[in-house]
C-alpha cells in the first residue's frame, strides 16, 4: 500500500473543494473527527441522527423515514417502529414530538415504557397520550396526525 503526503489538496480549478466519495477512518469505526463550532471537534458518526420518522398515526403511514423498516399501529395510540440497521444496544436515546393541525395548545405526547420490549435494538414501541394538566399524570391514548421521533446511539 501506498502512503501519499500532502499539505494541501486544490481541485482541477485550483479551488480548495476536493470532492470525495468515501471517507473511512484508518484505525477503528467512529475515528473520523471533523471540526465543529469555534475549536471544538466532533467525532462524525457518533454526532449523527441515526434514525427519524415522521408518521400520520391517526392515519397509519409514514410521512417520512430514515432508517425506518416498518411502523406498525399496534392499536388506538399504540404503535411500533422497526429499524432497518439496528442499534448495537438498547440504551439509545430517543427525542418525540407530537402535533395536530389545529391550534397551539395541544396537551399530547409521545411517551414509551421501560418495561422489556418497548426499546429493543431493533424497534422501540411508543404510544401517544393526552397529558392529564391536572397534575396527577398521564391520561388517555389519541392518536395523532403528526408523530415525530428522532434517536441517537451507537448501531450494531
Amino acid at each position: 500500500m501506498s502512503t501519499i503526503f500532502a499539505d494541501k489538496f486544490k481541485n482541477t480549478s485550483g479551488g480548495n473543494n476536493v470532492k470525495v466519495n468515501q471517507l473511512s477512518g484508518i484505525d477503528n469505526a467512529g475515528s473520523i473527527t471533523i471540526q465543529g463550532e469555534g475549536t471544538a471537534t466532533t467525532n462524525l458518526q457518533g454526532g449523527l441522527c441515526k434514525m427519524f420518522v415522521s408518521i400520520n398515526d391517526a392515519g397509519s403511514a409514514i410521512r417520512n423515514s430514515f432508517n425506518v423498516a416498518s411502523y406498525t399501529d399496534e392499536s388506538n395510540a399504540v404503535f411500533t417502529t422497526t429499524y432497518t440497521n439496528s442499534f448495537s444496544d438498547a440504551v439509545y436515546i430517543t427525542t418525540s414530538g407530537i402535533r395536530d393541525g389545529g391550534g397551539e395548545n395541544d396537551t399530547r405526547m409521545i411517551a414509551g415504557s421501560t418495561s422489556a420490549g418497548y426499546y429493543a435494538t431493533g424497534s422501540q414501541r411508543n404510544f401517544s397520550c393526552e397529558h392529564n394538566v391536572s397534575g396527577t399524570g398521564v391520561g388517555q391514548l389519541n392518536s395523532a396526525e403528526y408523530a415525530m421521533l428522532a434517536s441517537v446511539g451507537d448501531l450494531a
